[in-house]
């Protein structure tokens, strides 16, 4: 794959220390031990995750299958696909409740980049059937991620991304693998991350919004696109 190419999907960035941090949560709020990690550890590395977890004090990890647990078992780690989980995931991944409040930061970090800029003038329609029209003239950012990558359609002209700490919102349709906001007068550049949720910044607690938005549980959110996009990792 090209670095081109690498630079146009959509990422799902891995804290390391949010891990690290959220495992430990997780092991001492109590339970039997057992950590959920179906569904690639809800999207954020079956393996990474229950390294993480283990070293924090877990007893065992629940895995989809008998595939899962045999190739952990490998890797030293107890797993069961029986076992009901007990320890909180909204400690151990740092998931937003339905408020936004935050247990502590979240493993996940969403971004994408920006790809073009351009003008609009008041009127101006964005993205298919244009059921978004400017209301003043302003400048439009176009930034990967789309309904492919599990930024959910609904999400369309409802929700925001932020750009160098400054949130901006979502105009017009979600397409396959990109999407449209509207940055007004801000100058951005070519290149610049757009997190869509997770991190530090303003939308830390993203995903909330995104759960009310679509219907879908942050969980659930949060699987989708950590199993669609490149995964990478940060401190």
């Amino acid at each position: 794959m090209s670095e081109r190419t690498r630079s146009a999907m959509l990422r799902s960035c891995i804290s390391r220390s949010a891990l690290a941090l959220g495992a430990a949560r997780a092991v001492e709020a109590g339970g039997a031990g057992i950590a959920d990690l179906r569904r690639d550890a809800w999207g954020h590395g079956l393996l990474a995750v229950a390294q993480a977890v283990t070293a924090a004090g877990a007893r065992a990890v629940r895995v989809d299958g008998d595939a899962e647990a045999q190739a952990l078992a490998l890797e030293g780690v107890a797993a069961t696909w029986t076992d009901e989980p007990d320890l909180d995931p909204r400690l151990l991944y740092g998931l937003p409740d339905d408020d936004g409040s935050l247990p502590g930061a979240p493993v996940m970090r969403v971004v994408g980049r920006v790809l073009s800029t351009k003008d609009i003038a008041a009127g101006g329609g964005v993205s298919y059937g244009y059921i978004h029209r400017a209301p003043e003239d302003s400048r439009l950012a176009l930034i990967t991620g789309g309904y492919a990558q599990g930024v959910v359609r609904a999400l369309g002209s409802t929700a925001s991304v932020e750009i160098d700490g400054i949130v901006h919102p979502i105009v017009g349709r979600i397409a396959m693998d990109v999407c449209v906001v509207d940055i007004g007068d801000a100058d951005v550049r070519m290149g610049a991350e757009a997190t869509y949720f997770g991190g530090r910044g303003p939308l830390a607690a993203g995903a909330a919004d995104w759960a009310r938005i679509t219907g879908m549980g942050v969980g659930e959110l949060v699987a989708v696109v950590g199993r669609r996009t490149e995964r990478a990792w940060e401190a």
